[in-house]
């Protein structure tokens, strides 16, 4: 036990288990007086191999200048070279090295060695999630509908729908996990004592004082932003009267019920509402002190397909409720009312009131009206809940949703599973606030999406995610899997969830009988063409005939992902992180247009070229308009040439080097300086400035291969050089001819009538100017971005150069 507690101490990833197998595979001294004892030359070996990883050392050897430890140069490189660090400095790598390398020896002479560098790989400092999304770093001032807001449906109850408790608890930890949006289903109760409970049913029932009390004291413990009520009544107008006053008492200033101004066309944002609980129910209006609204029930009718009944329905016929004045005077910007159609809502609706759907209907509307309910997302607020039938708490997929711009997704967060991984997932980003920004093209008052469309989206360009699967370390045996020994047979799923364009699944091989360090070597590539919108998952499973077993999962959000190499610390199936139990991957983020996919070695990209499919203006029908998104074409056309053009010399670049497109630009002037080096015979290789230009200057007899290379370095520079030097003026032009196709938009719809255009065509004219105005304002920001890579890029070549020896630390303050 003494040599099992010492490893242990040593390293604590080990799991003991495995110790003290590897001790009695060794097998201890047999003499009698040294029974029971081990050298400490046997010692120090069972320690290197069972705390050594070889998928590590292997890594620690490419980049070491001995293959025992790495230098503080040797780990410079590594961190900019692999792990997308720039700017890093000696005293950076020192620091890293006193925090990780466990000998004093090593400390002292500033060397990290094998356990130093398996302790960092596994720190918080090289986890898969970008510490930049830790906290809030999104903008906070746009209308609360430009946000998905983390939401709970039915948020008393522990289990099922039927006979589950119904508990305080469920609301405190909900709010612990930065739920913003919680529901209180109430019903009158004995002494005038509100109850909350799902009615018609077994369920347990708790009073409301005691639910908004608890409220009161963890409404802001995740974050300061809104919390929004979502009342269902049933109460009596007496009972309403205490629910109103339990809450004016209780919640106090917290309380938001300033009315909003009738002229208002947004809401306010969450930064407007810091600290403050907005209450959602039904409301009277401003000049009734008393009135009947229909009853709000996620049970009642709500479909569209419902309006002929609803409008052939007597006044007062149907479900009423008495609504209580002091009640509906707590309602502000969340005015609950009833949906008809989405040509109803732009004429009547005001953006302070919302709808529930259910997630029948809700569907239904993304598959089939995607654009319109797009679009009426982006001005008003819409909650979703789970369809009644879900009376196991069971939970939808709340991406179908997502994908339509809907805020509040509500979900049962009592149930684990699959979907609550990619709810936490979605709301792990911008700090848990609770609050996450939707993208741009679903904000945008003039923009075309759909969110079932598979081509490509005007303005946003394609990534390709390379991830290799690496290794897993200390998966655990899975629940209920006893029949199998002492073994799993473990695989890794990984998918990913967005537009159904971006949806897809690849999968690992097995590896049996081998859930404590299984090795998997395996790479995979994505094409994500909505980043902002896009979920990674990686799940580890049991492979078994008879069904696959649940090990382990993580999910992060697309745009969170940090490159490099990367350990995951993967969760349980209710979220919470399993120690020591790991994945070890690889992760490279590519530019589509940039040759994601490796191409053959040898294979040229100017010969597979072929003729060019500019993204260009959509038809509007009417000649004047047509003529002004005309002007676009040309600047549209160069800007896609100066993209495709620095993209494809970058390719070449690569591929002369002998890397894969995944590599950067570092990772290509060392392997040139390596080369060089290894040339011998007074080869020399300087990197010197051309104007404010890099230029790699060679000396001596240079070998083919290498000179391809240099030919290609020279190409890539001009070729960023050329977008440099011109971006500013076609990014101008755009943006002129985007401002001047605005200027029609006021007036569009009366111009297109004018010009005889009626019913689908008219509808179709406004979808391709919104369409033309989207690639626009799309391609000029591309256009700029594409700009600060090439930046980048020069950039890269002069730190590489330095740390490399190719040039002196004065060429990084000089030039570009």
């Amino acid at each position: 036990m003494e040599v099992t507690d010492l490893i242990k101490s040593l390293s604590s990833h080990i799991n003991p288990s495995k110790i003290q197998q590897k001790l009695k595979e060794t097998g201890l001294d047999k003499r009698e007086e040294k029974r029971g004892r081990l050298t400490s030359e046997d010692f120090v070996r069972i320690f290197k191999e069972m705390a050594t990883r070889p998928e590590i050392y292997f890594l620690l050897a490419r980049y070491s200048s001995n293959s025992e430890y790495m230098t503080t140069d040797d780990l410079l490189l590594f961190l900019e070279a692999e792990q997308g660090l720039t700017r890093v400095t000696k005293d950076e790598c020192l620091d890293i090295i006193k925090r990780f390398e466990p000998s004093k020896e090593g400390r002292k002479r500033g060397q990290l060695g094998i356990d130093g560098f398996t302790a960092y790989l596994l720190s918080k400092e090289c986890d898969l999630f970008d510490p930049e999304h830790q906290k809030v770093c999104q903008d906070m001032t746009q209308p609360l509908s430009h946000y998905f807001i983390a939401s709970s449906h039915n948020t008393y109850l522990l289990e099922d729908q039927l006979r589950g408790p119904s508990s305080v608890d469920a609301y405190i930890r909900s709010l612990k996990k930065g739920c913003k949006c919680l529901e209180l289903d109430c019903w009158d109760g004995p002494n005038d004592d509100p109850l909350i409970y799902h009615g018609h049913t077994l369920t347990t029932k708790i009073t409301f004082k005691s639910v908004i009390e608890a409220i009161n004291e963890y409404a802001f413990v995740a974050s300061s932003y809104p919390v929004i009520l979502s009342i269902e009544n049933h109460c009596s107008l007496k009972q309403q009267q205490a629910m109103a006053q339990h809450m004016q008492t209780i919640l106090g200033d917290k309380l938001y019920i300033e009315q909003p101004d009738e002229n208002a066309d947004c809401l306010p944002s969450p930064t407007h509402f810091i600290n403050k609980i907005l209450v959602k129910n039904k409301k009277l209006p401003s000049d009734t002190s008393e009135g009947y609204v229909s009853e709000e029930d996620e049970g009642s009718e709500s479909s569209a397909e419902n309006k002929k009944k609803l409008n052939n329905k007597k006044e007062g016929s149907g479900k009423k409720l008495k609504l209580a004045k002091e009640l509906s005077d707590l309602v502000s910007w969340c005015k609950s009312v009833r949906f008809v159609d989405f040509h109803t809502s732009a004429e009547k609706q005001n953006p302070w009131e919302m709808c529930s759907f259910n997630e029948s209907l809700s569907v239904k509307l993304a598959n089939n009206n995607s654009e319109e309910f797009i679009n009426y997302n982006k001005l008003f607020l819409s909650r979703i809940y789970p369809n009644g039938t879900r009376v196991d708490s069971s939970n939808y997929n709340p991406q179908d949703l997502w994908n339509s711009g809907c805020q509040m997704v509500a979900l049962n967060y009592q149930t684990s599973g699959q979907m609550m991984d990619l709810y936490t997932g979605r709301f792990n980003q911008n700090g848990n606030c609770g609050y996450v920004l939707k993208p741009s093209i679903m904000r945008d008052e003039i923009s075309y999406f759909s969110a079932t469309t598979r081509d490509a989206i005007p303005g946003i360009s394609p990534q390709i995610l390379h991830v290799k699967i690496i290794s897993g370390h200390q998966f655990p045996k899975p629940k209920g899997s006893g029949a199998k020994g002492d073994y799993t047979d473990p695989y890794v799923a990984i998918e990913v969830f967005g537009i159904p364009s971006d949806c897809a699944e690849e999968r690992t091989k097995t590896v049996q009988h081998n859930g404590y360090n299984p090795l998997f070597d395996e790479w995979f590539e994505f094409q994500i063409n909505l980043p902002d919108l896009a979920l990674v998952r990686f799940c580890v499973l049991d492979d078994d005939f008879i069904g696959d077993a649940f090990i382990a999962q993580y999910t992060i959000p697309f745009e969170c992902m940090q490159t490099g190499y990367r350990h995951i610390h993967l969760k349980s199936n209710t979220g919470d992180t399993i120690p020591n139990c790991t994945l070890f991957i690889h992760v490279a983020i590519t530019n589509k247009r940039g040759g994601g996919k490796s191409h053959k070695r040898g294979q040229s990209v100017k010969k597979a070229k072929r003729a060019k499919d500019y993204t260009s203006m959509k038809s509007i029908g009417v000649k004047n308009i047509d003529e002004t998104f005309r002007v676009a074409i040309q600047p549209l056309r160069d800007a896609a040439d100066l993209r495709d053009n620095v993209q494809t010399e970058l390719v070449l670049f690569k591929e002369n080097c002998g890397l894969a497109a995944i590599s950067n630009v570092k990772q290509c002037i060392r392997l040139l300086s390596n080369r060089i080096t290894s040339c011998g015979n007074g080869v020399t290789l300087t990197l010197t400035s051309r104007g404010d230009f890099p230029y790699l200057e060679a000396q001596g007899i240079i070998p083919e291969v290498l000179k391809k290379a240099l030919i290609s370095f020279d190409n890539l520079v001009g070729e960023c050089k050329i977008l440099i030097q011109t971006a500013d003026s076609v990014h101008e032009r755009i943006i002129h001819s985007q401002q001047a196709g605005l200027e029609w938009h006021e007036d569009l719809s009366n111009h297109c009538q004018t010009s005889g255009l009626k019913g689908r065509k008219l509808n179709k004219a406004m979808e391709n100017f919104a369409w033309n105005i989207r690639v626009l304002k799309g391609q000029a920001d591309l256009l700029l971005q594409a700009k600060n890579e090439c930046l980048e890029y020069l950039r890269q070549v002069k730190e590489a150069a330095v740390s490399t020896g190719l040039a002196k630390p004065e060429i990084i303050t000089n030039g570009t």
